[in-house]
């Protein structure tokens, strides 16, 4: 068997593909797609204001529809317009011909992607989009398209070049498309009024929902596990119950269970320090008073500003009558992760 080498191609880099020319072209893909975006501004009018009127009278949900690589965008166009207090949703164009376009009704609003205007499997639906009668907001690269002609309103998303050395691969395009998108999400959530806290309702599970969601409420110990003494106790009891509970502190109360103050870590070095015998001392003596506490709707986001201002690393919680009903530390909120 004779093993025949392909030489039509050098195996090594060559000049435009060494690192220096990894880094050169890099720099070239974000400028062109950089000048993309600016290039956009200029051609905000009152063509955006219409759209974003449309969507903000739409009763229904946004569809967002587009094939390829503008599907794509789409997709991500469709869930940051729903996690910032637009209703959206994306529906694959090709699959809408063959029944999906009964997702569709008339209520809702298209908003449909296709750099040429000409992409097929949309305008293939078109007619039914029309026989619904919903707006249709398009964005194109090319005005002069059959679908920007036909749509309510067309948003003009054209870009000078591909950043894609062949102009082929869809990469300042899509770029474009999608700050185009982003462009009429936030100006839209702007308009809605919508709130950090409403962003965290739509992601419960991330960290800024943590954030804004999660009170002291949710993350208190309570009943047995509240570690607890009376003023009269003894110091050697106040650490028995300090070592159980694991909580850095002993929260001192009155018998209707008011807090009077706390005994914490700091306070029984403060206390060997002081005292050569501390057996016989009792824990009212030596508690931080008055004291810290917080009330269980607190967020607790805010109980980690008010622990870090004050350098504390435990806090007692109360009610509305500055009784006991809680406590929690640094490490449930590390837990639950607010930090």
């Amino acid at each position: 068997m004779r093993l025949i080498l392909n030489t039509s191609k050098p195996c090594w880099p060559t000049e435009e593909t060494r690192p220096g020319g990894f880094i050169a072209l890099g720099r070239k893909v974000l400028e062109t797609e950089a000048q993309a975006i600016t290039a956009l501004k200029a051609r905000l009018d009152q063509g955006f204001t219409h759209a974003c009127e449309l969507i903000l009278a739409c009763s229904g949900r946004v569809i967002v529809i587009g094939m390829g690589k503008s599907g794509h965008i789409g997709n991500k166009v469709a869930a940051t317009l729903a996690s910032t207090g637009t209703p959206a949703f994306f529906v694959h164009p090709a699959e809408a011909s063959h029944g999906d376009l009964g997702m569709i009704t008339d209520k809702d609003l298209v908003l449909a992607l296709s750099n040429s205007g000409e992409t097929e499997e949309i305008l293939t639906i078109l007619p039914l989009i029309k026989r619904l009668q919903v707006p249709l907001i398009a964005l194109t690269g090319r005005p002069e398209s059959t679908l920007a002609t036909v749509a309510t309103v067309h948003l003009d998303v054209s870009v000078a070049e591909e950043a894609c050395p062949l102009g082929l691969a869809p990469t300042a395009s899509t770029t474009a498309t999608l700050a185009m998108g982003d462009a009429l999400a936030v100006a839209l959530l702007d308009a809605r009024g919508f709130t950090s806290s409403d962003f965290a309702r739509s992601h419960p599970g991330g960290r800024l929902g943590r954030r804004l969601l999660l009170h002291i409420a949710d993350i208190m110990h309570t009943g047995e596990r509240i570690p607890c003494n009376h003023a009269h106790d003894p110091l050697p009891e106040a650490l028995v119950e300090m070592s159980s509970k694991a909580l850095g502190m002993t929260v001192i109360v009155n018998a209707e269970q008011h807090v009077l103050g706390v005994f914490t870590d700091g306070d029984l070095r403060r206390t060997f320090e002081r005292h050569q015998y501390v057996h016989t001392l009792h824990v009212g003596e030596l508690m931080t008073t008055p004291c810290q506490t917080v009330s269980p709707d607190l967020l607790a986001a805010e109980a980690v500003a008010l622990m870090e201002t004050h350098k504390i690393l435990a806090l007692p919680v109360v009610d509305s009558e500055q009784k006991l009903i809680g406590a929690f530390n640094m490490h449930d909120l590390f837990k639950a992760g607010v930090v």
